[in-house]
């Protein structure tokens, strides 16, 4: 007789499971650029979070979101590259879009969108101002973040409580 497992998923086959919420264009995109960016920044933590529209993994020196380098978005229409020094990073070609205080992206229609030269120099910059440095050595490893994201509640705007 079979004992019956409590165990929680493992962090792949919950992310997986976000995964396959999309299409199956928008999963293999996501898992291709998922890998290379693996193979990049192989020292670097995983933090996915799952939002009511998307799922994001940010790469991260440290446990923590806001130390990320950059992110990867997946959404029903399509994929994005968030650079996290975004407005501060030397974009000439003007290929940064947004207009966050934080962060810029860039939409990403397939994996060797990565290996385009002037996404490397922009990849290349935001490492170089990352508030911390990622580790010399070791396996990053995926955390998931989504138990978090969903308990955080909203605050208020000070606009609002000023009424």
């Amino acid at each position: 007789m079979k004992a019956v497992s409590d165990s929680k998923p493992t962090p792949e086959a919950e992310l997986r499971a976000l995964i396959d919420r999309f299409d199956p264009k928008n999963q293999k995109l996501f898992r291709s650029v998922r890998t290379a960016l693996r193979k990049q920044f192989p020292t670097a933590n995983e933090l996915a979070y799952d939002y009511p529209s998307s799922v994001v993994i940010g790469y991260s020196p440290t446990d923590k979101g806001v130390e990320a380098i950059l992110a990867i978005s997946a959404r029903a229409d399509g994929l994005a590259l968030y650079f996290t020094h975004g407005p501060q990073l030397p974009d000439p070609k003007g290929l940064l879009q947004g207009s966050g205080k934080q962060t810029r992206f860039i939409p990403v229609e397939s994996g060797k969108r990565l290996a385009h030269p002037d996404v490397k120099a922009l990849i290349a910059a935001s490492i170089e101002r990352a508030s911390v440095p990622l580790p010399a050595s070791g396996k990053g490893m995926l955390i998931m973040k989504t138990d978090a994201a969903k308990k955080r509640k909203r605050r208020k705007s000070s606009a609002r409580l000023k009424k």
